[in-house]
């Protein structure tokens, strides 16, 4: 795996900032006060700065030295307001209307890395992923090659011979029951995502039936999306449809697709929709013993992720870390 230690190596090389909307929260400060003890990544804290300090001063975390903006008190808002205002005009966005909306952290710190004041984001340590989104979609947007924003869980687990065992399954997040063309498009988001964490994408869409062994509407949809993925990214090792069992186990594979060169050797999964992606990652981390970092929002201009409202302070110092070197 490209292990958490190359990626501070990247980032001492060319250190980041990065927006930490929930700033009052004991687990953001905690992550925060071990950041600032490095020198690559340095945190922007969302809220008012004597709530803050007051927080961690309570919670017993140093952030010494850390930026903490406020958005009922900060100095250049005429500045993100007119630059709301433009991003929205579209909508008739009023400077009122800017100015109460931009005084919601989520907004706010949004809005800092539209306008290059910081490098990324990491927010929904209190919020819903949804309300991370919304404002990524609305000020950041897609990138010009993209029509969907989408997500990538990696997941990692120790194996014995000492190297870990890394897999990247979307999307488990964000698109409720993506088309063909969108489930293509998030089979190059979810390899490239792969990549950066080491993994050599070997691609399976997921389903009920392997290669026609069962009917359906669904099947068909797999069937028909692992083509166009096929057609969109020729160079990209891809099977589908097919069962996890003979994505993952060559004893099966060998049996239901043996001409496959993915079937039984599948790294990298894509679900047909939020239910199955939700479950089967969560599965995998309760009952496989496996780390799930994510999600990993893919498809914007520029890394904005989210976080569990379930997290603690370590996943949250991870994901920052993984947010940054996204950047």
């Amino acid at each position: 795996m490209y292990g958490f230690g190359e990626m501070i190596s990247r980032l001492k090389k060319s250190p980041k900032t990065i927006v930490l909307t929930d700033g009052e929260d004991p687990r953001i400060l905690e992550a925060s006060s071990r950041l600032l003890a490095s020198n690559f990544l340095y945190p922007i804290l969302i809220g008012n700065p004597e709530r803050v300090m007051a927080a961690a001063e309570e919670s017993g975390f140093n952030i010494r030295g850390a930026l903490i903006f406020d958005p009922e008190n900060y100095d250049a808002m005429d500045d993100m307001v007119n630059a709301f205002c433009e991003l929205r005009k579209s909508k008739g966005v009023t400077p009122e209307e800017a100015r109460k909306t931009l005084k919601a952290p989520n907004y706010f710190g949004t809005m800092l890395v539209k306008m290059g004041i910081a490098d990324c984001l990491l927010g929904g340590a209190t919020y819903s992923t949804a309300d991370t989104v919304r404002p990524a979609l609305q000020l950041i947007k897609t990138k010009p090659e993209n029509s969907v924003v989408s997500s990538c869980f990696i997941l990692v687990r120790p194996s014995a011979t000492g190297d870990n065992e890394v897999l990247a399954m979307g999307d488990c997040a964000i698109n409720i029951c993506p088309s063909e063309d969108q489930l293509a498009e998030i089979c190059g988001e979810v390899a490239d995502c792969a990549k950066i964490f080491g993994v050599d994408p070997k691609v399976a869409f997921l389903s009920y039936s392997t290669l026609g062994s069962g009917k359906g509407e669904d099947v068909t949809k797999m069937r028909n999306a692992a083509a166009k993925a096929k057609a969109k990214f020729p160079a990209l090792p891809i099977e589908g449809e097919i069962q996890f069992d003979a994505a993952v186990s060559p004893r099966v594979a060998r049996t239901k697709c043996p001409e496959s060169e993915v079937a039984g050797h599948a790294n990298t999964f894509i679900f047909p929709d939020i239910n199955s992606g939700n479950i089967g990652y969560k599965i995998a981390q309760r009952l496989g013993n496996f780390e799930a970092y994510g999600p990993i929002l893919l498809g914007l201009n520029a890394p904005i992720n989210d976080l569990s409202r379930g997290c603690n302070a370590i996943e949250v110092y991870s994901m920052a870390i993984i947010t940054a070197a996204l950047a």
